[in-house]
């Protein structure tokens, strides 16, 4: 049976380099790094000679870098942060973001009994910055904006550089879940002053369970896991030594290939969308995800004419893993609360799938999931 894997915004497979950095770290470099002798000092090293080369390519410094478990850890630190440490009493943000944002900030309104606002969408899901404008400037209580670079579901990309300026005009802080942008395109804490963001490895080839924070100097942080002094105070608990060094090296492979690999899965995805096209009638694409400028070119969220209520699970018998909105709601019965929040009712029922698109992708494989498509459809 045919292996296509298309459900790249969910997870990515890890590189063969990346395994051997992992391994070869896993047998060789186990001292702790908070150890003062020598084998504890050399993982000490390679950790923060890590942090340093992540920080570089963003253009950031070492101290702005906190290693967490995952972009999920990530978002809470900085969210929570906000509203105990640094004085935020206004969230605003949008209803499609990312669960690890919209949870956290709703527990954090229950908690603390901050104001919350959510930006007016257009009827694809892009960001009205005319109402971000005016919710900026209808209060002067210390504000965080809290909007995520590209959209998991629709590929939406928000303009990072346009909403900093925004933050910056109007006195606010400004956090971007920037789990999909991460190693597919290029961030430069200095052209765009932003305030936090967050990675998770596992979406550019790297291992699961280690991820980023990316927190500009100045702010003090606070933890929200205790029990140690480690990464600066920031989170308690003994580094993923053999994670974080796997991080470091599938971050340095994506940002070392960047434009090559935009240019040929960007052709894949254009591909996709001309067959779809060709083969099936009443086909759409939500959010921008059919765009070349607006979207990743990652992400296609394909809505079809009608439900088929068994199509992702069909497609799975065949081989070709996808998922229906992100992984994150596969399993769950209430749909996708992005297609929810952008589509009309009639539309929403209707089956939407996300394919999401790496490196390892052929054509041949979309030539694969196209005709298995026909024979599920027709």
């Amino acid at each position: 049976m045919k292996n296509i894997y298309l459900d790249n915004a969910a997870t990515t497979p890890i590189l063969p380099e990346v395994i051997s950095v992992i391994t070869n770290a896993m047998a060789a470099i186990y001292g702790n790094p908070s150890s003062t002798h020598q084998i504890g000092r050399k993982s000490k090293s390679l950790v923060e000679t890590a942090r340093k080369n992540i920080a570089k390519q963003f253009n950031a410094t070492a101290n702005e870098i906190i290693f967490t478990a995952g972009a999920s850890e990530a978002d809470n630190l900085i969210l929570r942060n906000a509203v105990t440490n640094l004085g935020v009493t206004t969230i605003i943000s949008s209803k499609i973001e990312h669960h690890a944002v919209l949870h956290t900030i709703e527990e954090l309104r229950k908690e603390f009994k901050i104001t919350t606002h959510f930006v007016d969408l257009d009827e694809r899901g892009g960001i009205n910055y005319t109402h971000l404008e005016k919710l900026l400037q209808q209060t002067e209580e210390k504000k965080l904006v809290s909007l995520m670079y590209i959209n998991n579901e629709i590929g939406n990309i928000l303009n990072l550089k346009k909403v900093s300026d925004l933050c910056t005009a109007n006195n606010a802080l400004f956090h971007s879940d920037a789990v999909q942008g991460i190693g597919h395109f290029k961030i430069d804490v200095e052209e765009t002053p932003i305030d936090f963001f967050v990675s998770s490895a596992h979406k550019y080839h790297g291992p699961k369970g280690v991820g980023f924070a990316y927190i500009k100097k100045g702010f003090g942080i606070n933890p929200i896991l205790h029990g140690g002094e480690q990464e600066k105070g920031a989170r308690a608990g003994t580094e993923n030594i053999h994670s974080i060094l796997g991080m470091e090296k599938a971050l340095e492979i994506a940002c070392t290939n960047l434009e090559k690999e935009v240019a040929y899965i960007q052709d894949i995805k254009s591909y996709f969308i001309k067959e779809l096209k060709n083969n099936f009638n009443g086909i759409k694409f939500n959010g921008y995800s059919e765009s070349e400028i607006k979207s990743s070119y990652i992400i296609l969220n394909v809505r079809f004419p009608k439900e088929y209520a068994m199509l992702i699970f069909n497609l799975d018998i065949k081989g070709v893993s996808v998922s229906g909105g992100s992984a994150c709601q596969s399993g769950s019965n209430k749909g996708s609360h992005v297609l929810n929040a952008i589509l009309p009712k009639n539309e929403a029922v209707k089956t939407s799938i996300r394919f999401s698109f790496s490196k390892l992708n052929t054509k041949e494989e979309i030539d694969y999931v196209i005709n298995s498509l026909k024979e599920i459809i027709n």
